[in-house]
């Protein structure tokens, strides 16, 4: 006995795995989709479901782009370069924290850069190590 045909269109997936390219780039069918800033790995999944491409990392789902016509072609998200709202590594939350705060004049630049370069726990922990006496020198007397 044959089953009823679904309700909706039926919708297949192409499934890829796709390298990204030093520009935050992948290539599915002749074409360049954006990949956001904060993504890590180097290859990703992508889907094609017939008119876009989404695209994934480690199954949580990072981008999505309509698919364009012809080759040769490029997208990129709006706002790509934008740091706000990804899921960032660690190194790149504190940057987009410290630029704010220069933004907002909290902190001033050299005080940004030595606070990035952290040259302020280095000056701390380096006067504090000069203040003790040498434990070599000690242990001869």
């Amino acid at each position: 006995m044959l089953k009823p045909l679904p309700a909706g269109p039926y919708r297949t997936v192409l499934k890829l795995e796709r390298r990204v390219s030093h520009e935050g780039m992948v290539s599915v069918g002749g074409n360049l989709y954006s990949v956001p800033d904060a993504t890590r790995r180097r290859v990703l999944e992508v889907h094609r479901c017939g008119d876009e491409i989404r695209i994934f990392e480690a199954g949580r789902l990072v981008a999505v782009h309509a698919v364009l016509e012809g080759r040769h072609r490029r997208v990129a998200a709006a706002g790509r370069r934008h740091l706000e709202q990804l899921n960032m590594p660690r190194a790149l939350e504190t940057l987009d924290a410290t630029l704010r705060s220069v933004e907002q004049g909290e902190l001033s630049a050299l005080a940004a850069l030595e606070q990035l370069l952290g040259r302020g726990t280095h000056h701390a922990r380096d006067a504090a190590h000069q203040d003790r006496p040498n434990d070599r020198a000690a242990r001869l007397a």
